[in-house]
């Protein structure tokens, strides 16, 4: 029985054949099936390009915020937020809440 294997097997094209089988199901096997394959590769990179857009316009929301941090707060803002958020009033000013109650 292997004598007649060796036979089968010592033909040039059929040896041809089965190198040609193995190479195409490994090229199948890299393309599609792989951890590493091509459509994952091209997900990889949309995803990249995805997130570097995303980073660029984060770090200028960054660049832009730190501008704004770096400049101060204007007097001006500084006493309306204290009005508005902290409830915060001059000395001998009567303040007089508008609006609704919270809820309570």
């Amino acid at each position: 029985m292997p004598n007649r294997l060796q036979q089968v097997f010592a033909r040039p094209q059929l040896r041809r054949r089965l190198l040609l089988v193995g190479i195409a199901l490994a090229g199948v096997w890299l393309m599609f099936l792989d951890s590493h394959s091509l459509l994952r590769r091209v997900e990889y990179y949309a995803d990249y390009r995805a997130l570097s857009e995303e980073n660029a316009q984060i770090q200028t929301d960054i660049d832009r915020l730190q501008q704004q941090v770096g400049a101060g707060l204007s007097d001006e803002l500084v006493e309306e937020v204290a009005r508005e958020q902290y409830g915060m009033r001059r000395p001998g000013e009567t303040v007089y809440p508008v609006g609704e109650p919270d809820g309570e």
